[in-house]
């Protein structure tokens, strides 16, 4: 089954001497439900862009997007409740709230809807942070953690709604090598165990190489490598 289907989709910018630059030219992409796939490229190439489009964090100039059979562009969806349930995300940056510790960060978007969590999400909590191994630091805050465990963290709240779609904007792009294949290796978990579907942005051969399948983005297009992960 198809989880998203991405027909024609076209996206532009202007500069600063108000020239249209398009970065995206007519990308078509099938995801299947359960797929982990990295998309490398170049600064610049629009991998970002495209992962916003994604998370419909941004609309494209043209085309067609369906996410779990639902047209993401028409007028009167709810945008911001499909986000929150639907999608996780997962920032180079990590984005941790610093007055919250970590098990409250990754309660974070279970609060969207409601002023207090369940025992139900605060289990599943626990269990996302046994399955990171950072159940040992849930007290801590974020300025009291290392790089790595910042960067679990964020992946549990990005599994904390149990999303269908986890979208990772280069999630190693500031950690040292052991730390960088440590978040790779939870990401290919995480995809195993609980049969996620990832979509990875990153330029470097070794974290993408952790994915089933690796599109390249060059000149506003997609081309595929296949991987036997």
């Amino acid at each position: 089954m198809s989880l998203i289907v991405l027909s024609g989709i076209t996206k532009s910018y202007r500069d600063g001497e108000q020239r249209i630059a398009r970065v995206l030219e007519n990308i078509n992409l099938e995801v299947k439900a359960g797929d982990f796939i990295a998309v490398k490229g170049a600064s610049g190439a629009g991998k970002t862009t495209l992962l916003k489009i994604l998370g419909a964090l941004l609309m494209p100039d043209a085309g067609k997007y369906l996410f779990d059979g639902v047209e993401m562009t028409a007028p009167t969806l709810d945008i911001p409740y499909i986000r929150n349930t639907k999608i996780g995300f997962v920032f180079q940056e990590h984005r941790l709230m610093p007055q919250y510790n970590i098990r409250e960060n990754i309660l974070l978007p279970a609060l969207a809807y409601g002023c207090k969590t369940s025992s139900a999400q605060n289990g599943y909590a626990q269990q996302l942070m046994d399955i990171t191994g950072i159940a040992s630091i849930a007290d801590k805050y974020p300025h009291a953690v290392s790089g790595g465990e910042a960067g679990r963290a964020a992946i549990c709240r990005a599994l904390m709604m149990k999303p269908l779609l986890v979208l990772a904007d280069e999630p190693t792009g500031q950690l040292d090598t052991e730390n960088a294949t440590n978040i790779t290796s939870v990401l290919s978990d995480i995809n195993k165990t609980l049969n996620t579907t990832i979509i990875m942005v990153t330029h470097s051969d070794r974290t993408a190489s952790v994915a089933r399948q690796i599109l390249t983005l060059a000149n506003g297009n997609l081309s595929a490598l296949i991987t036997d992960n």
